[in-house]
């Protein structure tokens, strides 16, 4: 078995830099490894149809392939196409799981944009049908025009507290949250002199001011400090069940640490099901997992636990 630090040396010194090849090209190139590995061939049509180039266009794609990476790929008469030789290095694309699924399962070119109705990788993936919650577009333009320009923005927040949500109010956003299910603004809060998430969803006016933003992010402390977040399987899952949720998240001890944000943890416990209860009291097969160092994480999400 070759050394492979050794092939992805020798490959890459079949052109001098990777800034020669055009950035079209490469996201080709990508796409050319994307689909042979995932799918086990990649043909001169399956490039022409994924950025709608000529077959001549697509054919010239695929020899340069072959030239800088000679010992990736085999014609096979078989399938009319190329498939990976039991060597196959990637040498342009990031093959991780957590890379390839996302583009995989949206039906996207390696690196490109979206390519509607037509089905590029012949891989069923579906996704949850989650209702939308999203700003209105003029909304999001004012909070990411206020984050980029590091400006002070007027909102009108449809809060689900006491507060009279008609009112408007003055924020000064730096950064946007995506939990999965929502997106949020972090922002410091004139009315409450802190930092806190606001639900971008909720914003159903927004106007920048002028105004330059008084408290950067480096003076958001929960958003600055990281901590671990150590998990376990839920004590009432037998060893059995516990074992093949450790092996779920791929660990090879007894926790699964996670570092994040002191201002995320809230989100990502319930994002995972986490049973928050001191006394581990809820359904151990619909929250599968419990918090380790409790004492240390409660301080920062205290609303996430129960």
């Amino acid at each position: 078995m070759p050394d492979q630090d050794q092939v992805k040396r020798d490959m890459a010194s079949n052109f001098k830099s990777a800034n020669e090849i055009k950035w079209a090209t490469r996201q080709r190139l990508q796409y050319i490894e994307l689909m042979a590995y995932y799918t086990g061939v990649v043909s001169r049509s399956d490039v022409a149809r994924a950025f709608g180039i000529s077959d001549a266009a697509a054919t010239k794609d695929l020899k340069l392939y072959s030239e800088l990476a000679p010992d990736n790929l085999i014609y096979s008469q078989k399938v009319f196409g190329f498939v990976p030789d039991h060597g196959f290095v990637e040498m342009f694309a990031d093959l991780a799981p957590e890379v390839a699924l996302p583009v995989i399962a949206t039906n996207l070119p390696a690196a490109g944009g979206p390519s509607g109705k037509q089905d590029l990788y012949g891989i069923p993936a579906e996704t949850l049908p989650l209702p939308s919650r999203f700003p209105p577009q003029d909304v999001l333009a004012q909070t990411t025009r206020a984050i980029k320009a590091g400006k002070q923005l007027e909102v009108v927040y449809r809060s689900l507290s006491d507060r009279d949500s008609e009112a408007a109010r003055i924020i000064e956003p730096h950064s946007l949250i995506n939990t999965g299910l929502r997106w949020h603004v972090r922002a410091y809060s004139h009315d409450t002199y802190d930092f806190r998430d606001f639900v971008l969803s909720r914003i159903t006016e927004a106007r920048l001011l002028d105004e330059d933003a008084e408290s950067s992010m480096e003076y958001d402390d929960d958003w600055v400090e990281l901590v671990t977040l150590r998990l376990a399987p839920h004590p009432g899952l037998d060893e059995t069940k516990r074992q093949s949720l450790l092996t779920d998240y791929s660990v090879s001890g007894d926790t699964i640490d996670l570092q994040v944000r002191r201002a995320l943890i809230g989100y990502l416990l319930r994002s995972l099901s986490v049973d928050s209860t001191r006394d581990h009291s809820l359904n151990p097969n619909a929250y599968q997992l419990v918090v380790v160092n409790r004492d240390e994480i409660e301080p920062f999400a205290g609303w996430a636990f129960l």
